[in-house]
């Protein structure tokens, strides 16, 4: 932040600018006068050496140069580097890295192979504050120790939300009749209903490990169906999913936390059943979240389409209903964040609210002058900020947004200054205290990597105009003045969106395997009417109650309208997004880079370029699985060149296809070529004739395909006809729970429906340099098992057992 300084003398034009980081600048010492080189001094002279042939001489001298010159500098670079970081650490950075370090302890406690007990990290985290208390008088030692304590508190926090969380997970598969009390009502895009429900009990059969929370779809439900109404229904109960594929974002985790252990589908029609007495939190809950749908059902009602979805998902936070297509239009055009609510939204629901107050009280000059207005405004700005969380839906990305602002406008009401890049490392403080897990995922990183990157910029930004005298700016005309401040406010846009974009594109690409190129041009023609639309969003908010929101909620359907149509039309024009995987180390480079690029005020912030250059010449430091398969053995896909991907199914799951795609970089979806038992165009016998590079070729029970590489996968259906593949295939999966491995051969990889049961999807390598070396593959899980895995090893497959069916009643015999 940067004020106006005052001239040396009264009416001085000149206007100085000062930063608010020159209010920790301690008084660094004078640095000694390093000493003149014995080749400087004066009154002495080097004697030219004789004996030596031409050229000699000048080279000896400039060698001792270069000696005298690394003994005069790395004193003064190892002073320098002391100096400015006795700097940072007056301006506060000790404190900034608290997050950072609590980060580091919750990632390495969630990257642990095993799950460890209480007693390790309590004793790690007492040891190193023991030792953090002892060395106080070594300040560096008590620094290393500080760190290591943070880090051994964040290891804590993660495994006490993991014993907190504790979900009970379906291990199988199950068809039984589920009564629960519905705690959210979603209506999907394609039409169905989708309830989350708290399990009370369950029947045909009676689960023995019920999970307490499920979702469910349904084609249907009861129209008197809201949050809190107790149902009873037949339904599918499927277990969470692992990874699509290893190094993915798992599911399984993701349920954990969120208290979601099944998931599945009515297999008929729900009813309600007669309601009995909830608890308090339990009926707090249900009444937001019948607000939450009443309040969606208005905005579809009154704008309709698409835009009332978007609408909704603005202003509470449901977006289960935005059409696909539209979804990847935006994310295409990197403007998914726009539905998302984080801190753009909190801020101009709280920038809004609070310039209204603000103007109001400036009708009545009697009143503001003798009451505090601007602390008045800042509290009802905290309250309404408050209730946009709550009745969005409490997402991490408006979790934070909302701590950040919070801070901003507590310390506006005890005069308080509030230091921008502090309320970013409090918030991230509270996020990683409350919800560690979130640390690993796609949200926390991408929401605190774009608002440090921008909260580091314009603190930059603003030193280096304090550090600038500058002049009252010249007299303009009305279009001049309009035009300059057009072009500031589109350079400030281009500016924002530059910057989050690049501090966030290879945590996106990580996640994700895609990138936005026209989101700097999508960003600029979108951002001007999202700041209209949500200025529409507070107000229908706030004459909602009275009855007079129609107005504005139809100004807002019209900006939601130009906002999809130039989203889709930037998309339709958008290049491939899909750029395959990336080093997990080039991620970790950049990730430090940010860290000391965003934090550091000094020259130290240098020290950011070897890490950033390290982290994107890594990049693509990894290798492309050469097959992928998915952890029910269904499906199975290979790159056959040409960005075409073959898989063995014709009607695959669309979800796991398009990872694969990003992933394998591949545009083209091959499907297989199927023939028929009596078909004679195609021996199975015969690998021979499949090309390399040849898509899936299926007969009953089985699919072969040729990697270009000329490894040849084969799928099978049926245990039984596995053996016959063992003389041609280099890799056999087989689909079937009681598989084994009929080959006995070290070259050839067989792949078990019960392996993949246990371990999660898989990916295969092939040995390019050696056509004899067997394949190398990986799973997605490893064992032992953490938590949210446990339930994996009950699943039938896992035992090598058939899917459960309920036993078919025995008809009566005819009578005689």
């Amino acid at each position: 932040m940067a004020g106006a300084g005052r001239g040396a003398e009264e009416g001085e034009d000149v206007v100085t600018g000062v930063s608010e980081r020159s209010l920790f600048v301690m008084p660094a010492p004078a640095s000694l006068p390093l000493a003149p080189s014995p080749l400087q001094q004066p009154g002495k002279s080097m004697p030219p050496d004789v004996s030596a042939p031409p050229g000699v001489p000048a080279v000896r001298a400039a060698s001792r140069l270069r000696r005298e010159f690394g003994r005069a500098s790395w004193p003064r670079l190892r002073n320098g580097v002391a100096r400015a970081a006795e700097l940072e650490l007056d301006r506060g950075i000790a404190f900034l890295l608290v997050p950072v370090f609590l980060a580091c302890g919750s990632i390495a406690y969630f990257s642990l192979a095993a799950e460890p007990g209480f007693a390790k990290p309590v004793a790690v985290a007492i040891l190193m504050a023991l030792c953090a208390l002892v060395s106080r008088s070594w300040p560096k030692t008590h620094l290393c120790f500080m760190a290591a304590l943070l880090c051994a508190l964040g290891m804590l926090a993660g495994k006490v939300e993991t014993w907190r969380a504790g979900t009970r997970m379906l291990g199988s598969e199950i068809s039984t009749q589920v009564t629960g009390r519905v705690v959210s009502v979603d209506q999907m895009e394609t039409g169905r209903i989708r309830l989350t429900i708290d399990v009370t009990s369950t029947a045909r059969p009676k689960l023995r490990y019920a999970p307490e929370r499920v979702r469910l779809s349904a084609r249907k439900v009861p129209a008197e169906v809201t949050a809190g109404s107790l149902v009873t229904g037949y339904a599918r109960l499927l277990p969470p999913t692992g990874p699509v594929r290893p190094d993915s974002y798992d599911f399984s985790f993701d349920s954990y936390f969120a208290g979601i252990g099944a998931s599945g589908f009515f297999l008929g029609n729900s009813k309600i059943v007669s309601a009995d007495d909830r608890p308090l939190l339990a009926g707090l809950s249900a009444a937001i979240e019948s607000a939450r749908e009443t309040i969606a059902d208005h905005i579809r009602g009154s704008i309709g389409g698409a835009e009332g979805e978007i609408a909704a998902a603005l202003i509470v936070g449901v977006r289960a209903g935005i059409p696909d297509e539209i979804n990847e239009a935006m994310r295409r055009t990197g403007i998914y964040h726009i539905i998302s609510i984080s801190g753009l939204h909190m801020a101009l629901v709280a920038g809004t609210v609070m310039g209204l107050l603000r103007g109001g009280f400036a009708l009545f000059p009697n009143f503001s002058s003798r009451r505090p207005v601007k602390k008045y405004a800042a509290a009802a700005a905290l309250f309404s900020i408050a209730a946009y969380l709550v009745i969005s839906g409490v997402v991490v990305a408006a979790e934070r947004s909302f701590i950040m602002l919070a801070v901003m406008l507590i310390a506006v009401l005890f005069d308080r200054a509030a230091l921008t890049m502090r309320n970013l490392a409090i918030s991230a403080i509270a996020v990683i205290v409350v919800s560690p897990h979130e640390v690993v995922g796609p949200s926390f990183q991408m929401s605190f990597a774009a608002t440090a990157a921008l909260v580091g910029a314009y603190a930059g930004w603003s030193d280096r105009k304090a550090d600038k005298a500058r002049t009252p700016p010249p007299q303009r005309t009305l279009p001049g003045l309009l035009t300059r401040k057009l072009l500031l406010a589109t350079g400030g846009l281009a500016m924002t969106s530059i910057i989050a974009g690049s501090a966030t594109a290879l945590f996106a690409i990580w996640h994700f395997q895609r990138v936005s190129p026209l989101s700097l041009f999508a960003n600029l023609a979108v951002m001007p009417i999202v700041s209209v639309v949500m200025f529409l969003a507070v107000a229908s908010a706030l004459l909602m109650p009275f009855g007079f929101d129609g107005p504005s909620l139809y100004l807002m359907g019209k900006g939601l309208t130009a906002m999809i149509a130039i989203s889709g039309w930037i998309s339709q024009r958008s290049p491939v997004d899909a750029v395959g995987l990336i080093s997990q180390q080039s991620v970790l480079l950049v990730a430090i880079a940010l860290v000391i690029a965003t934090m550091a005020t000094t020259w130290l912030r240098l020290a950011a370029l070897p890490f950033a250059l390290a982290g994107l010449l890594t990049v693509s430091d990894t290798r492309t699985p050469d097959v992928l398969i998915s952890e029910d053995a269904r499906l199975v896909a290979l790159p056959i060149g040409g960005g075409e991907l073959a898989i063995n199914r014709a009607r695959p799951n669309e979800f796991t296809v398009d990872n694969w795609k990003r992933a394998l970089k591949s545009e083209t979806i091959v499907a297989p070529e199927l023939f028929g038992s009596g078909d004679g165009q195609f021996d199975i016998f015969d690998p021979a004739q499949l090309p390399a590079g040849a898509p899936f070729y299926c007969f009953t029970g089985l699919c072969m395909a040729r990697h270009p590489s000329g490894a040849i996968i084969a799928q099978v259906e049926d245990r039984k006809d596995a053996w016959r593949a063992c003389a041609y295939a280099d890799l056999i999966v087989i689909n079937d729970p009681g598989g084994y491995d009929p080959c006995h051969n070290p070259l050839v990889l067989v792949i078990t429906k019960r392996q993949l049961a246990r371990k999660g999807s898989a990916a295969v390598f092939f040995d390019q340099q050696s056509a004899t070396a067997p394949a190398q593959v990986s799973f997605a899980v490893d064992r032992p098992y953490r938590p949210w895995h446990e339930q994996r090893k009950f699943s039938r497959e896992a035992r090598g057992l058939p899917p459960y069916r309920k036993p078919e009643k025995p008809t009566a015999e005819p009578a005689q």
